[in-house]
């Protein structure tokens, strides 16, 4: 049952890119003579691409090697490129539609090269955008912080996803990022692995070397948890990160609390692993979840702080304003939910098209007031 989802979800997605790729084609040659120079060559190319992303897609779960990592590049990239082609494709039929209604003389194909080239701009511009991590800084207040956390930063980073993508040298530079800052703790909110098939210990190498006086923490995401996680969670611990579980571990008179995806991604889930925890109300704490999805129920338990990512801020209009529709206040940045503070990043890296534009991929450093 499960396999004939997948496949009926792989077979709509697919004729939707195919769809596309058509009306692309058609917006292109539209006003050109039928044996316009290209059509041919630009015909079968779009055909390759329509079917580029979810072919290197199933083979990037089972297979990895340098022909294929570079395919599913190509095609990551055209698919986001697509994104910004799809909407320039529509505003040039509505003007031309307008420009007929209004009696003009348009030249359609020239319009259509205008909004095509305007659309490869912003997706140029967002690929760039995606390789340059920033580092976001923001102050936390929390009652009862112990004497001793006043001052101490903390660096939190999620959404690497190293894979096809991403890889152990994208995770070496983060790694020297962060340690250039300093921090007195380390958290990575899940998502350090895309889901594809790869080299987990090799991929984790880079985190042997990062460390921190208070310890570094990782918590799994749903991209870790989508089958087996072991292999994940066992390169992660063999890097010396220590990897939370549903657990509770005192730091200096801080309550770290990790919750890994699976466990929190319904409320009566997430209640359950917290109250087990026994959380002391009257210390601070901070909780480890991938997700944003049920801060309430962090709240109620008596968590201080939750940190999290996985809403990536959308990466790229216009998922970026679903992504805002379907987490509200607590889809990027530092939030408030009646005594419990929220922080949700945009993470490091990217999932599926290597594309940012309105989020910007980060590094958060906490400091702890």
């Amino acid at each position: 049952m499960r396999t004939r989802r997948i496949a009926r979800f792989i077979a709509i997605i697919q004729s939707i890119l195919f769809v596309e790729h058509f009306l692309l084609y058609k917006t292109w040659t539209f006003s050109l003579a039928a044996n316009a120079p290209g059509a041919t060559w630009i015909k079968l190319v779009l055909g390759l691409l329509s079917i580029s992303f979810v072919a290197a897609s199933l083979l990037a779960f089972r297979y990895t090697n340098p022909a294929l990592r570079a395919l599913y590049r190509v095609a990551a990239v055209w698919l986001g490129l697509q994104n910004f082609l799809f909407p320039a494709m529509v505003l040039s039929w509505i003007t031309l539609g307008v420009a007929r209604m209004a009696g003009l003389n348009l030249n359609f194909h020239r319009t259509v090269e205008l909004f095509f080239g305007a659309a490869m701009v912003a997706g140029s511009l967002g690929v760039m955008n995606a390789s340059w991590t920033r580092i976001t800084r923001t102050t936390v207040r929390l009652a009862n912080l112990p004497a001793s956390w006043r001052g101490r930063k903390a660096a939190l980073i999620s959404d690497v996803h190293l894979g096809h993508v991403r890889n152990g040298n994208f995770l070496r530079r983060m790694v020297a990022k962060i340690l250039h800052e300093e921090p007195d703790a380390i958290f990575i909110a899940g998502d350090l692995y895309d889901g594809t098939a790869i080299d987990a210990g090799q991929a984790a190498e880079p985190l042997n070397k990062l460390t921190a006086p208070q310890g570094v923490y990782f918590v799994a995401g749903n991209h870790e948890q989508f089958g087996d996680d072991s292999k994940y969670l066992r390169a992660i611990a063999g890097a010396g990160v220590r990897v939370l579980s549903n657990e509770k571990v005192d730091v200096d008179g801080l309550q770290i609390i990790g919750v890994p995806y699976r466990n929190a991604t319904q409320k009566g889930h997430l209640a359950s692993a917290l109250n087990k925890l026994r959380l002391d109300r009257d210390r601070a704490s901070i909780l480890l979840v991938h997700a944003p999805d049920h801060p309430e129920v962090a709240e109620a338990a008596g968590v201080s702080l939750q940190l999290s990512g996985h809403t990536h801020l959308g990466q790229f209009i216009p998922w970026s304003w679903f992504a805002r529709r379907m987490y509200r206040q607590f889809v990027y940045g530092l939030s408030r939910i009646g005594r419990m503070q929220v922080f949700t990043s945009s993470g490091a890296g990217t999932w599926g098209p290597p594309l940012r534009l309105g989020s910007n991929p980060e590094i958060v450093m906490l400091q702890f007031e």
